[in-house]
């Protein structure tokens, strides 16, 4: 990053710079990229601390990555092995712990482990599964549902029975939700008529609301959550690019304590030891066909910035990443 952005993000709030490769620490592997994904968090960690500290102007923007272990210390995956890393960053080569170092099997595309079988997919899995508890007949929400979460999430909600409904930023993506990946109905939040809509495409209330945006698209499903229903914090992408953040609605805490509303937010760290589990069963759903991946694979590292800008103002579909190496069919396997 080279200047922290007020406003809407911009190329201009990056560079790009070659530096040689620091030494290896004791418990660190050294990992050249393959694939690098363009999230909503590298937005989010330049405004202000989340789960990490804040980013530093000069810092490299952080990034799950998919790549090959060049160097490991004893005991670590062999030179060669294939891992995902979510502590790694934009460049070419990352310094990551051990501990954040996952080995991955040569099932299927390895950008998959960016998306579907990874962080993406086990924020859906575990988002819909173990904090909505979504059941058969439920209306389920999803916004930024044509995203590298939403298009996973609503999906998996719906293989386990519910109605999904789906908020996007066009009626291009509302499209595919529906006509693709099985969706119920897809309503545009840049429509004029978005909230009466939203209103149609949900006669019996919300029961879920699995919500990446947040700000007045929320303010929007507040009225039409039912008694009891579950709100799933996942991400606030509306106020990432904003240079002053709408306040949170006062309506809120009324429409909470009348409907007696949870409200839950988490991170996949939390179910950690589950991972393992939900990785085989998102496979198992799309080798069924039952949850199709939507991929924005963009070429080189320098189509990064320009990738995240445009992402924050909706310019993606499904998970975003940049590609480094030409032939990935190649890489050794894991």
């Amino acid at each position: 990053m080279s200047e922290r952005p007020s406003g809407p993000l911009e190329p201009r709030h990056f560079r790009a710079e070659r530096v040689p490769v620091p030494p290896r620490g004791a418990d660190e592997v050294l990992i050249r990229a393959g694939y690098v994904s363009v999230a909503p968090h590298a937005r989010a960690v330049m405004q202000g601390p989340t789960y990490r500290p804040q980013l530093a102007v000069g810092e490299v923007i952080p990034s799950s990555v998919v790549g090959e272990v060049v160097e490991a210390p004893e005991g670590g995956p062999t030179p060669g092995t294939v891992v995902a890393a979510a502590n790694a960053g934009w460049q070419e080569y990352s310094l990551v712990p051990l501990s954040a170092v996952r080995p991955l099997p040569r099932i299927g595309p390895l950008s998959h482990h960016l998306g579907l079988l990874g962080l993406n997919g086990l924020t859906g899995y575990f988002g819909m599964r173990s904090v909505a508890e979504v059941r058969p007949g439920q209306t389920v929400l999803v916004s930024g549902a044509a995203g590298g979460v939403g298009h996973l999430a609503g999906q998996i909600a719906r293989v386990d029975g519910a109605r999904v409904i789906g908020i996007t930023s066009s009626d291009a993506k509302s499209a595919v939700l529906v006509d693709q990946l099985g969706f119920a109905a897809a309503v545009n939040r840049t429509s004029g008529t978005f909230v009466e809509e939203l209103r149609a495409a949900c006669p019996e209330g919300v029961d879920v609301y699995f919500d990446n945006v947040g700000g007045t698209v929320s303010d929007a499903v507040l009225p039409l959550l039912t008694h009891r229903a579950r709100v799933v914090l996942v991400g606030v992408t509306s106020h990432y690019d904003a240079d002053q953040p709408a306040p949170p609605s006062a309506a809120l805490p009324v429409q909470a304590i009348a409907k007696s509303l949870r409200l839950e937010g988490f991170l996949v760290r939390d179910f950690a030891e589950r991972w393992g589990t939900a990785l085989e069963d998102l496979r198992a759903m799309a080798s069924h066909g039952q949850v199709k991946v939507l991929e924005d694979i963009r070429d080189g590292l320098e189509a990064a910035p320009s990738a995240l800008v445009g992402m924050m103002s909706g310019g993606n579909l499904g998970q975003l990443a940049v590609q480094l190496r030409p032939d990935p069919a190649d890489w050794p396997t894991g």
